[in-house]
């Protein structure tokens, strides 16, 4: 399949009649292009168009364009995907299974990529473009692409017969808090307790499975955040874009091939207490960097954020502790540190209709000792699943819970 067929099949149109670009035009301008050494912007490909001689329509020399820059700096026939408004996320699974999930939900595309080989091509260059390497000896890829588009690929025999993609569209801007409420990702009710948690200066953690909203929703609390406080996100694929004045970003860099000049976020964290920051906002939490982020909440650093994979809210304290230990924390040295270091966890849902704010709870010992997380605020489960308002009674389907004593304590002591 050619390029331009590839590019009609994503979803964008040909021109009509006689302004139908030929794919051996097509062909020669981009490999014009790379003898030449030249940078496929706008300019130099009607540049190169002139030189070959072809005339084209208006509308014909748009097409090109675009083809030519999709197949030098972005996702190729991918990237017509990756520019629909609405879309999250572009899953390749096999030449012809090509899945997007738009509001929620995936979709199967109209997109054939040619062959095994064609997809394979694909995933080295886009790896290549994010500064990594994909080859048989690292079949795997996690890595993020000029345009902020995140990606993740998989080689075969381990991601199977055929190189597997995952490519996930940066949001141009950070959602605010009443974009939020708006969308029903948040319900009202949420809304003030957010901002206070905010405004008196909590350790919180934001809980979720994959691909529920925790960036999200995190870059719109951190734009709540006071203009004179200096904010320092350590990440690793620099995803949180906070509308805020004064944000350093810390990110990580893996190894070359030679196995050095790789920084991890243990030390980024490390390095982070080092900046005179206000707040400190680590973007997912997932190994033994959670030792130095405890660490840090625990000295002084208050405000801070981080995001951690969870089930449930309640599935936190047991999360903490398995990361905890590959840092060589056992479990009394753990409940203690995070006892004192997180106030409040915020977690999120997956449901039908999108992603929603479920549960905000509390951090405290239960008898035994061990950490627990106790609700707080919840969003009622009919409602949850329904995305919005559930009930005249109660029309926000937010009610109160045995945490909610202790979480509006700690509030009432920031405001102070």
């Amino acid at each position: 399949m050619s390029l331009l067929e590839r590019l009609e099949a994503a979803g964008r149109p040909a021109p009509p009649g006689d302004e139908v670009v030929s794919p051996d035009l097509l062909d020669e301008v981009r490999a014009r292009l790379v003898q030449g050494g030249q940078a496929p912007s706008p300019e130099h490909v009607r540049a190169v168009v002139r030189q070959c001689g072809a005339v084209l329509g208006s509308r014909a020399l748009a097409v090109l364009v675009s083809a030519v820059r999709a197949e030098m700096l972005g996702a190729g026939p991918l990237q017509a995907l990756l520019d629909t408004p609405g879309v999250t996320d572009v899953l390749v699974n096999a030449p012809d299974q090509v899945w997007v999930e738009r509001a929620g939900r995936l979709e199967r595309a109209p997109v054939d990529l040619g062959s095994t080989e064609a997809v394979r091509a694909l995933a080295v260059r886009l790896a290549a473009a994010g500064g990594q390497r994909l080859d048989d000896a690292s079949p795997l890829v996690d890595a993020r692409l000029p345009d902020g588009t995140r990606l993740h690929a998989v080689l075969p025999p381990v991601g199977g017969p055929c190189a597997l993609l995952s490519l996930r569209v940066l949001r141009p801007h950070a959602f605010t808090m009443a974009e939020l409420v708006a969308t029903g990702a948040v319900a009202p009710g949420f809304a003030p307790v957010l901002r206070s948690l905010v405004g008196a200066r909590a350790n919180v953690l934001v809980s979720g499975a994959t691909g529920t909203g925790k960036t999200t929703l995190l870059s719109a609390l951190l734009s709540l955040v006071p203009p004179d406080e200096r904010i320092v996100c350590i990440e690793e694929a620099g995803e949180l874009a906070p509308d805020h004045p004064h944000v350093v970003r810390l990110l990580t860099r893996r190894p070359n091939v030679e196995s050095s000049g790789g920084v991890d976020l243990p030390e980024l964290v490390r390095q982070a207490l080092r900046m005179r920051p206000d707040r400190i906002v680590l973007g997912e939490c997932r190994g033994a960097e959670v030792r130095e982020v405890l660490t840090a909440l625990n000295t002084g650093h208050e405000g801070g954020w981080a995001t951690v994979h969870a089930n449930t809210a309640a599935d936190v304290p047991a999360r903490l502790e398995a990361l905890a230990a590959l840092a060589g924390l056992d479990g009394d040295a753990v409940a203690a540190q995070v006892v004192s270091a997180v106030d409040a966890v915020v977690h999120l849902r997956r449901v039908a209709t999108g992603r929603v704010l479920a549960e905000i709870g509390v951090v405290q010992r239960d008898a035994t000792g061990r950490v627990e997380v106790v609700t707080a605020l919840s969003r009622r489960p009919d409602a949850v699943d329904a995305g919005g308002p559930a009930g005249p009674t109660d029309p926000e389907g937010v009610r109160q819970g045995p945490g909610w004593s202790s979480l509006e304590r700690r509030l009432r002591a920031g405001d102070r």
